[in-house]
């Protein structure tokens, strides 16, 4: 299988020059999403360790990719807001964003390029800016076919087991891979002369402390089912690690899968799918960009996994997604 098309082709190009005329004017920020996962954290690394002139940065890092980061002493900076810029910044890369909202802070005005694979999309594409949005599983298969193609000696192992861990998170554990994914991931492991299994054991491996497990274990012990329409979904809360809590619940056979947690006047629902229920019609990322759209917030994502954040409280903001599932019809294409 090949990565290459027409239009692709010309994606590439046009990330190549942008970046090009961009280290030429000053140091390029490449800028994660705020939520910090393994998908742009490991996109953001890769791709600036393409030039010295571009630094990762952004306002929060994961647990799994903070380790990666320890690990390979991986630069990065955290930034707060656009007065931790230099002023002489040449551009902004925005990775793994669907939206100028879920970077966190307002971006400098400085000339930008987004990269991104989400199913929703608020970006505004002003004049010098490039916008390249693939439908693929992660961005880290985007960034990965560009260092291929441009930068092949850049594919160091320690690049390859970032993106390699964006892409085996953002499909859940491939799970919602399809033969691009796959691709993908073969040309990272060759690069970077990767064993598979060890690797696997390793991101796996990730330790939590008793108070991490207890919050997991009480998460699962609170799930309870419920029917959506012609949906199963299952649900709970969770007061941290809720992706984790959604994750594993996530395999026990329910059509979706709902963990809320609020904090601060906050409530943020996680959401996950099994690739059946996607393929039926069951579009997360839609879901939760139309409810932030209708009760406010930040809403969307993946088809399989989203997220939604509003001032709603806990028991209206699931009951909104609930409702919102119980309105689609089960048989849809994806």
């Amino acid at each position: 299988m090949s990565a290459s098309t027409p239009e692709r082709e010309h994606d590439l190009r046009t990330l190549h020059d942008w970046i090009e005329d961009a280290v030429k004017r000053g140091p390029v920020a490449v800028v994660c999403g705020k939520n910090g996962d393994m998908d742009t954290v490991g996109s953001a690394v890769a791709l600036a360790s393409i030039h010295p002139s571009m630094m990762a940065c952004g306002q929060h890092v994961g647990r799994l990719a903070q380790g990666l980061l320890e690990q390979h002493r991986a630069p990065f900076r955290f930034i707060t807001d656009a007065s931790s810029f230099p002023s002489t910044l040449g551009g902004v890369v925005v990775v793994d964003a669907a939206s100028e909202d879920q970077v966190g802070f307002e971006l400098p005005n400085t000339p930008k390029c987004v990269l991104d694979h989400h199913a929703t999309d608020g970006w505004t594409v002003d004049e010098g800016d490039v916008h390249v949005k693939w439908d693929v599983r992660s961005t880290t298969e985007l960034v990965s076919v560009y260092l291929n193609h441009y930068h092949p000696s850049a594919l160091t192992s320690p690049v390859c087991e970032f993106l390699l861990a964006g892409l085996i998170t953002d499909t859940g554990r491939f799970k919602h891979a399809n033969g691009h994914s796959f691709y993908v991931a073969s040309i990272l492991i060759e690069a970077g002369e990767l064993d598979y299994m060890s690797f696997i054991q390793r991101l796996e491996g990730v330790p939590m402390n008793a108070s991490d497990r207890g919050a997991v274990l009480r998460g699962l012990q609170r799930a309870e089912l419920t029917e959506a329409g012609e949906w199963s979904v299952m649900r709970t809360s969770a007061g941290t690690l809720e992706g984790h809590v959604a994750g594993l619940l996530n395999g026990l056979g329910a059509d979706a899968v709902v963990v809320t947690r609020s904090r601060k006047g906050e409530t943020r629902l996680t959401v996950r799918a099994p690739r059946h229920s996607v393929l039926e019609g069951l579009r997360l990322g839609d879901i939760m960009e139309a409810l932030g759209q209708r009760y406010g917030g930040e809403g969307g994502g993946h088809d399989g996994a989203a997220g939604w954040t509003s001032s709603l409280d806990p028991i209206a903001a699931e009951s909104a997604f609930i409702n919102a599932v119980a309105r689609i019809s089960r048989g849809g294409k994806n």
